[in-house]
């Protein structure tokens, strides 16, 4: 506990929603999709790949309305609450604003365990390559980050996260719903790099935002800090190596 928030206890306002009151449920998921990671591609093996055209298309621009939103009520509630955003603790009171952001946070939560369709959708189309370590740790922690989120800090600085996501994975969504459109559309979708480096900047705000505030007297719990910080550097090392081997390794054995 950090100057008195309750930064271990269950947030009662987002107790009863759907997923949050125990962890059982998501671990449950979680465990399900490790299960689906691994068999899938066994039971994929010896069979065609899914034509998944029509269900991409609309998944992916459903999507960017879902983000599309949550990156509204991230940032015009936290603009109407007067957020700072250096530091901000969580108001756990029940006002329309306070709640119109734990809301928001329950989404975001909720939106990466949709996201787990993601990995299902490339098993079912044969794309394994698509598999990586880096795919299924960030899917598959995700969830439980954003678990914790909604259950513990439905609000307050959090909100940064959500924020930079929702912005960043508009984007995604608009290049991979643009992409299910067909090959016709590959002419204009040159730009998959810079979603890439888009992501990776990402990263470093949130790094260097959450390491200000664990040297700064800030009213939001160090343990939350200390670990979107260290998550944060994971998936940097983890693009970044994604990024060369991608666009910089393939460059340089062409030349």
């Amino acid at each position: 506990m950090k100057n008195g928030l309750p930064c271990c206890l269950p947030d009662k306002r987002t107790d009863p929603w759907l997923l949050v009151y125990s962890p059982m449920p998501v671990a449950s998921i979680f465990l399900l999709y490790l299960g689906v990671v691994w068999a899938g591609p066994k039971l994929m093996k010896h069979r065609q790949p899914v034509d998944l055209k029509a269900v991409l298309i609309f998944y992916n621009f459903a999507m960017v309305c879902l983000s599309v939103y949550m990156f509204h009520e991230f940032l015009v509630t936290s603009m109407l609450s007067n957020y700072s955003y250096l530091c901000q603790p969580v108001d756990y009171s029940t006002s329309p604003l306070a709640m119109r952001m734990a809301k928001a946070c329950w989404w975001f939560f909720f939106s990466k365990v949709i996201e787990l369709a993601d990995t299902v959708f490339f098993i079912l189309r044969k794309k394994n390559s698509q598999l990586t370590f880096l795919h299924v740790y960030h899917h598959g922690t995700m969830i439980f980050n954003w678990w914790a989120g909604a259950k513990y800090l439905a609000g307050g600085q959090s909100f940064c996260i959500g924020l930079l996501n929702t912005f960043v994975h508009t984007v995604m969504y608009s290049y991979y719903g643009l992409a299910a459109l067909g090959p016709h559309m590959q002419k204009y979708l040159w730009w998959k790099r810079y979603l890439t480096s888009l992501q990776l900047l990402q990263f470093v705000l949130l790094t260097t935002h959450t390491g200000y505030n664990l040297f700064t007297e800030c009213d939001f719990p160090d343990s939350m800090n200390a670990y979107v910080f260290f998550y944060c550097v994971s998936l940097i090392l983890l693009f970044s190596n994604f990024y060369y081997q991608s666009y910089l390794s393939r460059k340089s054995k062409k030349t």
